[in-house]
């Protein structure tokens, strides 16, 4: 591995599990659990988020103008949290590992470069099933955001920033953390 950070950070789109298998680890492992639905908003707004204008935008183009409006505070956010969080388990929301734009992009690889244990989540390594199961998970809580995490399952972002991948379809969230766990010892051994 290139890396040398010991952190497991999460990544994957909406209802992958990652908040789930993110406070099973931290248990498991006895160390905090850092979730950036807790900070982002904080980071966001330290780069001048305007909750006002983001309201216009969804008003104006739907949840997919929004998106396209928070990529630039999600990257900070990426970088801050990281900066910011040392020692624990993460959990990145679906977007903070999903960029466009290939500067943004690059930023987040940079970022997560030496970590050592960023893991994707999907229910299926099978594309077509991962979506399906996640519109399954959260088709009342998505709303007109339901295709975008389409997007994010599709998107070769994940994929190019995970130094692991695991499917959770048939596994209890216990059986998901101890794969977790036993990648993160091997890659220490």
């Amino acid at each position: 591995m290139a890396g040398h950070r010991s952190e497991i950070i999460l990544i994957g789109p909406v209802g992958a599990g990652k908040s789930t298998l993110a406070k099973l680890l931290a248990e498991a492992c006895g160390l905090p659990l850092c979730s950036m639905d807790d900070h982002r908003w904080r980071y966001y707004e330290e780069l001048g988020y305007d909750r006002d204008e983001a309201r216009a935008i969804r008003d104006e183009e739907g949840f997919a103008g929004v998106y396209r409006y928070w990529k630039p505070f999600e990257i900070h956010a990426v970088e801050r949290l990281l900066a910011d969080h040392a020692g624990c388990v993460i959990d990145f929301g679906a977007g903070h590992s999903v960029y466009e734009d290939d500067e943004l992009f690059e930023r987040a690889r940079r970022a997560l470069e030496p970590y050592d244990h960023v893991v994707l989540v999907l229910p299926s390594p099978d594309p077509d099933e991962s979506i399906a199961e996640l519109r399954r998970r959260n088709v009342e809580r998505l709303g007109e955001a339901i295709e975008l995490n389409a997007h994010f399952v599709r998107h070769p972002s994940n994929h190019e920033l995970a130094k692991h991948v695991v499917y959770t379809a048939g596994k209890e969230p216990e059986e998901t953390r101890d794969e977790i766990l036993s990648r993160v010892r091997q890659d220490r051994a």
